[in-house]
């Protein structure tokens, strides 16, 4: 046979644990608030969690389960479920790290589009509904073809190694031209 394969391992993890949910885990075993207890609360650990940029309010996180190359995750340190739990100056502080996530999209990755989004709420799509947070999904006209219609499958090209890499030497960058 003459035909590529597309590989992309870290989707295993991701594949397992919706295994393990419809096999009757518990759904509180997946909703544990992991930006706080395993993001916000140790910032020694970001390079492993592939946090790229971290400040007094909040942080800027890759997807693990990434809908294209390069999805980021931003939110603030204290889970609250919704955006009117948070006071004024905490929504405009999340604002702020939704801004500098969409500049280091933008410089990283130069994408032709960013959707951007909030999914508050079960219902609504949240899969932490107790941590509010932001996706900043980057977009390339065609980067949706028949692998996501007929297989169910998103193809990412590059490793979140790779990507986090690629982001930490943009936000030094931006870091640095601000001093």
């Amino acid at each position: 046979m003459n035909h590529e394969n597309l590989w992309a391992p870290w989707r295993a993890a991701y594949l397992r644990e919706l295994t393990r949910k419809a096999e009757g885990f518990e759904e509180a075993q997946f909703t544990a608030g992991p930006f706080l207890t395993e993001y916000w609360e140790h910032p020694q650990d970001d390079g492993v969690n592939h946090v790229i940029y971290r400040n007094e309010q909040g942080i800027v996180l890759l997807n693990r389960y990434p809908y294209s190359n390069g999805h980021l995750l931003t939110a603030l340190g204290e889970p609250r479920p919704t955006l009117l739990d948070y006071e004024p100056a905490q929504r405009a502080a999340f604002w702020k790290l939704i801004e500098i996530s969409a500049d280091l999209i933008e410089k990283t990755l130069r994408p032709q589009g960013i959707n951007m989004g909030i999914n508050q709420g079960r219902a609504a799509g949240a899969g932490l509904p107790e941590h509010l947070h932001a996706h900043l999904v980057p977009r390339w006209g065609g980067d949706t073809n028949f692998m996501s219609v007929v297989s169910n499958v998103r193809v990412i090209p590059d490793s979140l190694e790779k990507m986090a890499e690629a982001f930490r030497k943009t936000a030094e960058a931006m870091r640095s031209s601000k001093t």
